[in-house]
């Protein structure tokens, strides 16, 4: 049986109304005989020791029958109704009796919640908002809240939902996490709602809100009290759990902050996707009209996944951050904090579209705009692509901006296409060239690419100015910001200087021993390098008190090895990430042939 006939089987198990998406749900349990470890794995995971994770309402339901009193905290998108059911189910048949005390009913008025969050929000139609800086507890009544005490005349009283820490019990902390592509799908079924709101929104009013104001406020929430807690629940199956107990899950983050790891990748549709990852990805479904993206390592929205005996447990990548940071960033720890700053990602236009001729915003845009703490500096690598694919870079030398704004605005209102190469220059894409995008950047991907984003954190900041008149996969047009564009734009940013400064002149800094360092250099602007390792046997690596970021770019795979001992395989088109505090490590082709790795780092 594969891993897409056992997401397949878990499918149908799924009611239709929970989740929009033709994605896989995560299986509980994998059998590691059925999963091709030379391949592309779409479930990479941590393995821990045997019997430390947990499956199933019953086990929870014992653990918590231990105690007069817990508090289950947890994310929003959580099924708590689901969860409430499925445990008091289980309470009755062991005769117990409980008292629930949800913290969904301490919340304050909706109208009211929605009036706090208005500064972050901006206008209903608009992408973007500003990250919020409000606390959780701004959107509970409080002093009600603390006053809900555990109920003597019952054997457990539990105390349940975001924020029920705030109730100030001294009990043991439950913590049931959700991953983000989940959260995502059930919005988009309209099967859950924002935190604190009574209503379900328009899909991208809802992402907005989620982004800026929701995640915001609990992963802050999450990190003051993950030390504290006592049980870790992965909320991701609607009809069940799989849990591990903090101790266990502290320990595995510890391992993991020492060891080479990858998170969970997750894959989209797209208006311009392609089919590349349809046809080289093993496990992701086929019926799919496209996959634009591969979440390969956007960490605000990718998960780490554990194992123990076949059974699986996903957190988010900050509960790594907020714990081992300095383990993870090495000397970049002071800087960054628990942002993890380099993100990896597949944009697939193979038989596929054009993306939008867009731009990032500046620095102090970002900043001041939308509350971010770095900006979207990006790069294309082209791991693979078609004859002829290109890449759209830079103005032409004859750039007049008032034309350019003029032909856009004309173009959205008329719903006309434009000839952009009248305005922007297209260049031709071949395999290992890297293109540098720098924020204020006029550029796109053309069809026919494969492209390996190694990009600066921020994802969602891109200002469309012309998207090929075309509609979405949902018949709607995408939305256009030619105005955020033209305050962001740098028009200087034209004719033979694109390509001296903005297509990366790759040198060679050492070769001995079959073993080649390629510096594919970034622009001056970014914080991040690009090392490219060329090598048939092996390699070693110091990571110099960095954070590295790796995928095989040509050949099979390789095998990783720590100075440690520690020892991982990973196979073409894999993201894999070496925390600083390995140290050093060993990179060997696992079938002895020639491969290329790509390395990031921060500079």
């Amino acid at each position: 049986m594969s891993i897409s006939t056992i997401a397949t089987d878990i499918e149908h198990q799924v009611a239709a109304d929970t989740r929009k998406t033709t994605q896989y749900l995560m299986p509980q349990r994998l059998n590691a005989e059925e999963l091709d470890f030379g391949a592309y794995n779409i479930y990479p995971t941590c393995l821990l020791k045997s019997g430390v994770i947990n499956h199933g309402y019953d086990t929870l339901a014992a653990w918590i029958a231990q105690h007069k009193a817990v508090v289950i905290d947890g994310y929003v998108g959580v099924f708590w109704d689901n969860i409430k059911a499925e445990l008091q189910q289980h309470f009755e048949q062991k005769g117990l009796k409980v008292s629930w005390i949800d913290t969904a009913d301490y919340l304050k008025d909706p109208a009211r919640i929605d009036e706090l969050i208005e500064p972050f929000m901006g206008t209903y139609e608009s992408v973007w908002g500003r990250r919020c800086t409000l606390a959780l507890a701004d959107f509970y009544n409080i002093e009600s809240l603390e006053k809900q005490v555990p109920d003597q005349q019952t054997d457990i009283t539990i105390v349940l939902g975001p924020g029920a820490v705030l109730a100030g019990w001294n009990a043991p902390l439950l913590y049931i996490d959700l991953p983000k592509n989940e959260l995502q799908f059930r919005m988009r079924a309209g099967s859950i709602t924002n935190l604190g709101s009574d209503k379900v929104a328009e899909p991208f009013y809802m992402y907005k809100r989620f982004y800026f104001v929701d995640w915001v406020l609990l992963n802050q929430h999450k990190k003051e009290i993950l030390q504290d807690v006592a049980v870790m629940i992965d909320g991701q199956w609607p009809d069940n759990i799989n849990w591990i107990t903090g101790d266990a899950l502290r320990q595995g983050l510890q391992q993991l902050s020492h060891s080479p790891l990858r998170v969970r990748p997750w894959f989209e549709p797209g208006a311009w996707g392609g089919q590349w990852i349809k046809s080289h990805i093993n496990g992701v479904n086929p019926d799919a009209v496209n996959y634009a993206w591969s979440f390969e390592l956007i960490v605000p929205e990718n998960g780490l996944v554990f194992e123990s005996d076949g059974w699986l447990l996903e957190v988010s990548f900050d509960t790594l951050m907020f714990t081992h940071s300095g383990d993870v960033l090495g000397k970049h720890a002071e800087v960054y904090g628990d942002e993890f700053p380099i993100r990896f990602d597949f944009l697939d236009t193979v038989k596929g579209g054009n993306l939008s001729i867009q731009c990032h915003p500046s620095l102090l845009y970002i900043q001041e705009q939308f509350g971010e703490n770095i900006t979207q500096d990006e790069t294309y690598y082209i791991l693979d692509c078609e004859p002829n694919a290109q890449v759209y870079l830079g103005f032409q030398d004859s750039i007049n901006p008032q034309q350019f704004k003029d032909a856009l605005e004309n173009s959205q209102a008329e719903n006309q296409p434009i000839d952009i190469e009248n305005y922007v220059q297209a260049h031709t894409a071949t395999k290992h060239d890297l293109f540098l995008i720098p924020n204020q950047t006029i550029h796109s991907a053309g069809a026919g690419n494969l492209v390996l984003e190694i990009s600066a954190t921020p994802y969602i900041f891109t200002f469309k100015m012309y998207d090929w008149v075309r509609l979405d996969l949902e018949g709607n047009p995408r939305p256009i910001n030619i105005d955020h564009a033209f305050k962001n734009l740098d028009f200087q940013r034209k004719g033979e200087r694109v390509k001296q400064e903005f297509i990366s002149m790759q040198t060679i800094i050492s070769q001995n021993d079959g073993a080649t360092v390629v510096h594919v250099p970034t622009h001056e602007q970014h914080f991040y390098d690009v090392h490219r390792l060329e090598f048939d046997k092996q390699m070693e690596v110091d990571c110099e008190g960095k954070c590295h970021v790796l995928m095989v770019v040509e050949g099979d795979a390789v095998t990783v090895t720590t100075v440690a001992g520690v020892q991982q395989n990973f196979a073409y088109a894999e993201t894999f990430v070496i925390p600083a505090a390995c140290g050093s490590y060993t990179l060997v082709s696992t079938n002895q042939k020639p491969v290329k790795v790509i390395k990031a780092f921060l500079k």
